[in-house]
């Protein structure tokens, strides 16, 4: 059967009353999110009409900072006339990222695609007169990198959405009107689906309604229809893959065994030319480690300038976590969660296998390093991307006593990574942990 036909009917049937989608199995989500666990790094971009004044994305009208009509004046200076998306790519790769999340529509309602459902975007009311997602999609498939596609379920610029800004509202009961918006949003999001093909949807914007308004159920089933196996975030009523905390790195492992913290490079999202406060590339570092050592994702947002140039800032933190990922690879990708924290004063990572450990060192130490309660024997270890084997001891280990002894390894200063050093720690079988009392000398 032709697969045009095909897909068709399957989108019949899937929103077909009565259709029940066949329950997938644990160990069938476990295939499908592999990917996403194995990535560890994804770069968010930001890019929308905001860059051109550099203020707040869609929020600005929102909270009353500006009127709706002055921020869509910006739509008049949105150019993208040096964006290059293949450069952009480059860029991305090069930073050791595994996949990419773009802004297709933010809350202000602006397509960054020459959509048809809506005369709302920058290919029909821009300078830049062109589909902006289209390219870098594209290259994005070329370079074997994951497509991922930001989407935001509500649009403060519709005219049958019912929130305008936080005082003003179009309506407050109008059924008719708030189908006509929920038809938009399919409409939109099967252009997507079926031009593009995602790997992924990161969805916001779900707090304004409930997962019934949202129609979250049919949409979710929709979007798997279109495209068998595509992941969702969390931000769709209950009916995502991962979840998705912001800005703040979780202190303990989230709820979901699949999960992505998104951050930005400074203390905006989009392109503001006021916002130089950067974070340094060793605290970037740090928390890709930190996320790393919890079994998780970071997903580490950008804000190109509305002519499509990224600020050379970002260049430069993108090529710096670019060596140092190049450098410990095999530490990154397709790792999971390391070992509990009383072990190891810093962040860890485990192999698939679980037989051989990563030890993070973001500082220089001061004097060896040391594991507790480690019960495996251990037959190598090395400095991950210099290859130094390193010695080790391991001290108080008593012949009547099941507790482990403490290993103490030598690191010395000149096989240090200027970031962090990671240290591989080869085990006999998979790892062991001491997690029990400690034994005594019983007396007689």
């Amino acid at each position: 059967m032709n697969k045009k036909i095909l897909s068709a009917l399957l989108c019949v049937l899937v929103t077909a009353p009565g259709f029940v989608r066949s329950q997938e199995t644990p160990a069938d989500k476990e295939k499908r999110m592999e990917w996403f666990r194995d990535a560890k790094l994804g770069i968010f971009i930001h890019w929308g009409i905001y860059a051109v004044n550099g203020i707040d994305e869609s929020w600005s009208f929102f909270n009353n900072y500006i009127s709706h009509d002055d921020y869509m004046k910006q739509l008049q200076g949105f150019t993208a006339v040096n964006y290059k998306p293949e450069e952009w790519v480059n860029l991305i790769r090069e930073s050791g990222a595994r996949y990419a999340v773009i802004t297709t529509k933010h809350h202000d309602g602006v397509a960054l695609w020459d959509t048809k459902c809506s005369k709302l975007s920058v290919a029909k009311q821009t300078p830049a007169a062109k589909d902006l997602i289209a390219p870098f999609v594209k290259s994005l498939q070329k370079s074997k990198l994951k497509v991922g596609l930001y989407y935001s379920l509500l649009d403060w610029s519709h005219p049958d959405y019912p929130n305008k800004t936080r005082q003003e509202k179009r309506y407050a009961d109008d059924p008719e009107r708030w189908a006509r918006f929920v038809e938009f949003n399919f409409c939109q999001l099967e252009e997507l689906s079926k031009q593009f093909r995602p790997d992924l949807y990161w969805f916001d914007g779900d707090w304004e309604q409930s997962a019934e308004d949202w129609k979250a159920k049919e949409l979710s089933e929709s979007l798997r229809a279109w495209n068998p196996g595509i992941i969702l975030n969390s931000r769709i009523q209950g009916y995502g893959d991962y979840d998705t905390p912001e800005q703040g790195l979780p202190v303990t492992h989230p709820e979901s065994a699949w999960w992505e913290l998104c951050m930005t490079m400074n203390n905006s999202w989009g392109y503001q030319h006021n916002d130089t406060d950067y974070k340094t590339p060793n605290q970037i570092i740090r928390i890709l480690v930190d996320c790393i050592s919890m079994g998780g994702n970071l997903l580490l947002d950008i804000g190109p300038k509305a002519d499509g140039t990224i600020p050379a800032e970002q260049v430069a933190i993108l090529k710096e976590l670019g060596r140092w990922t190049a450098k410990h690879q095999e530490a990154i990708y397709g790792t999971r969660a390391g070992i509990p924290h009383e072990h190891f004063y810093g962040p860890t990572a485990l192999n698939k296998d679980g037989d051989l450990l990563y030890l993070f060192v973001p500082h220089k130490p001061n004097g060896p390093l040391m594991i507790k309660g480690l019960k495996n024997q251990i037959n190598r270890i090395w400095v991950v991307g210099e290859g130094t084997k390193l010695n080790w001891k391991v001290v108080g280990k008593q012949y009547w006593s099941s507790v482990p002894g403490i290993v103490y390894v030598d690191v010395p200063e000149s096989v240090l990574d200027e970031q962090v050093t990671v240290i591989a720690v080869l085990l006999k079988d998979k790892v062991d942990l001491y997690r029990e009392k400690g034994q005594v000398i019983e007396s007689n």
